[in-house]
């Protein structure tokens, strides 16, 4: 009976609605033959992505998604083994810990049916916990948002998640959680970035958000890197589901660094004979450059590939001036291999226009039945013949 509960709860803890598998390490030294007494460190995991290296001083053998009772400040806490072996010790080092100078604290054990029951309960008052807060500190004058609470597992400790602008001022906030909720409070502030990440969503590009699927940590995003990619600048567009920049905007950052480390400076001017042409904007992956007669408005385009530009800044440094800025050998190179479709999808208005598939399969079928009606004519002549 008890080891039916355990599995029960088990499987509850382990299953993706706390978004326990957003920090999921694969252990790729899984399957091959090795010791357990490699290290008597392992990973730990705990809601909302929260986790911790503990000893295993008491020699269990752990496995990932083993659910164990560790050591906590008060108290004990619940959570899921994430990482055992040597892949724990390079973890550490990814995350920059030494092992010789970090604190850890220990597993106690498995958890039992009963460390399961308790924790459940405290995690069922979660939610009701976080809404009455939330009315606390309205009420005190506080500027900050409560995004969400979790309970220690055995109901001693709360952890609060809050969001907030500026600096607050939340000692009195502490005390009358404190006398309300009877439990030891812990206040812990979180980015825009981490509560999109812990309430989740779609993105404009039809998936689950990055930051609540795999993003671990978060590198900060500024416009450049959308002036980089030849972005518009449009806040509505560059802006996520948290208000702040779209991490993606940092993805293909490095590509388009490298694409552009030959290209011209875009704030020199070319001259020519008759006018002098800006740059105004910029296919980065066809190495091509338009230039107008106006700083800030499209007038007399000219499209130019970089290389060409180039030369006319080489120009332009003698103090002489170009009579012409097109090429023509390129103009000729960019009519030839240029086209539209490069992905090669089917137009959608395909279905619209009317192919005559029906005619042609007539049209096919009359003209091979006239050709063997004339074969059989000319055979059946030479036969009488």
């Amino acid at each position: 009976m008890e080891e039916d509960i355990l599995k029960k709860k088990g499987d509850e803890i382990k299953g993706c609605a706390g978004r326990c598998g957003k920090l999921d390490v694969h252990d790729w030294l899984a399957d091959l033959p090795r010791s357990f007494n490699t290290t008597d460190i392992v990973e730990v995991q705990f809601k909302n992505t929260r986790k911790g290296f503990y000893r295993n001083s008491n020699e269990l053998r752990l496995e990932k998604g083993d659910i164990v009772a560790v050591e906590a400040s008060p108290g004990h806490d619940i959570g899921t083994v994430t990482l055992t072996g040597d892949l724990v010790l390079l973890q550490m080092k990814k995350n920059n810990i030494s092992p010789e100078s970090y604190e850890f604290k220990r597993v106690y054990r498995k958890a039992k049916a009963v460390d399961l029951e308790k924790w459940e309960e405290a995690r069922a008052q979660e939610q009701e916990t976080m809404l009455e807060s939330r009315n606390i500190a309205m009420d005190l004058n506080l500027n900050m948002k409560i995004g969400d609470v979790e309970y220690q597992g055995d109901g001693t400790k709360a952890i609060f998640y809050y969001i907030a602008d500026e600096r607050v001022d939340f000692r009195r906030l502490i005390k009358v959680l404190a006398e309300r909720f009877r439990v030891r409070i812990e206040m812990r502030q979180i980015g825009a970035r981490q509560e999109a990440g812990r309430i989740g969503g779609i993105g404009p590009c039809g998936r689950e958000l990055c930051c609540s699927s795999w993003m671990s940590n978060f590198v900060s995003v500024t416009t450049q890197s959308a002036r980089y990619q030849e972005i518009s600048l449009n806040p509505q567009k560059l802006a996520g589901q948290c208000g702040k920049l779209k991490c993606c905007l940092n993805y293909e950052l490095d590509a388009y660094l490298d694409a552009q480390s030959d290209f011209p400076d875009t704030s020199v001017p070319l001259e020519t004979t008759e006018n002098t042409f800006y740059h105004f904007k910029t296919d980065i992956f066809k190495r091509t450059m338009w230039y107008s007669t106006a700083k800030d408005i499209p007038v007399n385009l000219v499209q130019l590939s970089v290389d060409r530009v180039k030369e006319v800044i080489k120009i332009n440094k003698t103090n002489k001036r170009v009579s012409e800025l097109e090429d023509k050998t390129q103009t000729v190179e960019k009519k030839e291999f240029d086209y539209h479709n490069v992905i090669e999808q089917e137009s959608l208005t395909r279905f619209d226009e009317k192919k005559g598939g029906k005619n042609k399969r007539y049209k096919l079928r009359k003209n091979r039945r006239r050709s063997n009606n004339q074969n059989r004519n000319a055979q059946n002549n030479k036969d009488k013949k």
